[in-house]
């Protein structure tokens, strides 16, 4: 008995054995299979990563191409440098080409001392002890008109105020209407004006009984003024509040006669609707705030800049 316990004893422990080594080889593969997933993974990552840092450097590559990339010009010098005159704002550029860095501006009216062109229609100038270039479509030899013209009463002297001068002129008084428009705006319209002047009138608030004298005037005047290079628009008289001594009943019917008799070459810009709509801040009834008057200015720009 002893030795059949003894032997069935012995098989046992070899049974054991075997099954643990099967167990561990077991356990050591799927060990191997996980292992050798993650470097999978590892190296599939490595591998997309390799790819992103190669596209950016090719990305990277290419855009520093563009950047260098400049138009050729060539310049011819002038014998003796010419004064000019800037007829917009406009960019001074490093090169001549809107690729160069720019390096200043200039307003409308500034002299120049041009001392070459390109032959890619530009101009090398003299700018701060330096040489800078500028396109020459803003260019003239004389100095031109000024690019905007209102042309008014006290809501024009006002408006000036509120949006200031550059690039813009204004022959306006306090308390005028007909007569002053007639006997004096009249002359200083053609010594301001000139080609490529946009004028916006906005006269009759004071006067709106003398209509038809300003509808007459003004139509006697735009052959000239067109001749001249002259865009002529005329602003509605725009609306007063409760304690103003005229009425937005006159006002609509004055806009009306106006509107419907002018020269059709005479654009009209609808100011009083434009305030009806939006609103309008008028103290006195007659004039406006500053916030107004500017909402009435970019009202005005943006229907000239439309229809331009």
């Amino acid at each position: 008995m002893r030795k059949i316990k003894r032997k069935n004893f012995i098989a046992l422990l070899a049974f054991a054995g075997m099954f643990a080594a099967v167990v561990c080889a077991g356990v050591t593969a799927d060990q191997k299979v996980i292992a050798s997933e993650n470097i999978s993974e590892v190296t599939e990552t490595v591998s997309n990563e390799q790819v992103l840092v190669d596209n950016n450097l090719d990305l990277e590559v290419a855009n520093a191409g563009k950047e260098v990339e400049t138009a050729p010009y060539s310049i011819t010098d002038y014998e003796t440098p010419v004064t000019m005159y800037a007829s917009d704002t406009v960019n001074v550029r490093a090169g001549a080409g809107t690729d160069y860095d720019k390096i200043g501006k200039l307003s409308w009216g500034s002299a120049v001392q041009v001392i070459g062109a390109t032959d890619n229609g530009w101009y090398e100038i003299s700018y701060n002890d330096n040489l800078g270039f500028v396109m020459g479509d803003f260019f003239t030899e004389g100095l031109p008109g000024v690019p905007y013209l209102f042309v008014g009463d006290s809501r024009t002297v006002q408006l000036k105020m509120a949006v200031g001068s550059t690039d813009k002129a204004y022959v306006a008084k306090v308390g005028e209407g007909y007569n002053w428009f007639k006997n004096t705006a009249l002359s200083e319209i053609s010594e301001t004006a000139g080609n490529g002047t946009v004028m916006v009138i906005n006269f009759g608030v004071n006067d709106l009984g003398n209509a038809s004298k300003y509808i007459k005037l003004v139509n006697s005047n735009i052959d000239a003024w067109i001749e001249a290079g002259i865009t002529v628009y005329y602003a509605a008289v725009t609306p007063v509040g409760s304690s103003a001594r005229v009425t937005n009943d006159q006002i609509e019917s004055f806009n009306s006669r106006l509107k419907n008799e002018l020269d059709p070459r005479i654009q009209w810009i609808d100011g009083y609707t434009f305030l009806q709509q939006n609103g309008f801040n008028a103290s006195d009834g007659l004039h406006y705030d500053k916030t107004t008057y500017k909402n009435l200015y970019s009202y005005y720009m943006s229907v000239m800049t439309t229809q331009a």
